[in-house]
């Protein structure tokens, strides 16, 4: 039977690709969305994944989604942490709403999923976790103290789960990817992503099928010796 894989986020940009990635790699994919329900039926209907809507950084929502999952598909079995938002402002403008939305939402909703995950994972004696850190996590980034608090939390909460998990068989790991060609990246002005670019030393933007393969990677079966590790993939932007 495949193995049932949720990714939150998993309708659009990067999490659309892992969705795909993961369907192609034989497991039965439910990829999640907060909003944007066109979006989510285009993707639904062209890639014939199943889809799901929830608020990630909302508990009681998660609890009853992966119920739901649970009982039309069977436990989840392999948790990307992918959901994720941003409120970019310097400290002088920032609010306390901003903060609270990016952390709530990008780490919270790790805490949400790996809470009602963990414990059939472990009844089962299998589970693959991936958590989407970020870059900007480890080098932090000019106007998102809110956003590297959060991706920075997700690599320490990896590595602290990780050790939870591993006598279980399951694995805990995070990517940290670089700039990647979506659709927030593509809104950057020419010349500011001109320099950014500049500072990649392979040259370009990360493409989405480039954390994807990561994921694929960390949530096989045979990946069972990589755990606590942060996978970074930036074109060797930061090298960490």
């Amino acid at each position: 039977m495949s193995r049932i894989a949720l990714v939150t986020g998993g309708t659009r940009g990067i999490g659309a690709e892992i969705s795909r990635a993961l369907t192609r790699a034989g497991r039965t994919v439910i990829a999640s969305y907060a909003h944007n329900s066109r979006a989510a039926d285009d993707f639904a209907r062209a890639e014939s994944i199943h889809t799901i809507q929830f608020d990630a950084a909302d508990y009681a929502e998660c609890e009853a989604a992966v119920a739901r999952i649970a009982e039309d598909f069977g436990p989840i079995e392999i948790l990307v942490n992918n959901a994720g938002i941003t409120r970019d402002r310097v400290m002088a403008k920032m609010t306390r709403d901003m903060w609270d939305a990016v952390i709530d939402t990008n780490l919270g909703s790790c805490f949400n999923l790996c809470r009602l995950t963990f414990e059939s994972m472990r009844t089962r004696k299998f589970g693959r976790i991936v958590n989407i850190g970020s870059i900007n996590g480890q080098a932090g980034q000019y106007g998102q103290v809110n956003y590297a608090a959060a991706k920075s939390g997700i690599h320490g909460f990896t590595k602290a789960l990780a050790q939870e998990g591993a006598k279980f068989n399951i694995t805990v790991n995070a990517i940290a990817p670089g700039y990647v060609d979506t659709d927030m990246v593509r809104a950057v002005p020419p010349d500011v992503l001109e320099k950014i670019v500049a500072k990649i030393p392979v040259g370009r933007l990360g493409r989405a099928e480039d954390i994807a393969r990561g994921v694929v990677f960390l949530t096989a079966d045979e990946a069972e010796f990589v755990t606590g590790s942060t996978l970074s993939i930036n074109g060797g932007q930061h090298m960490y």
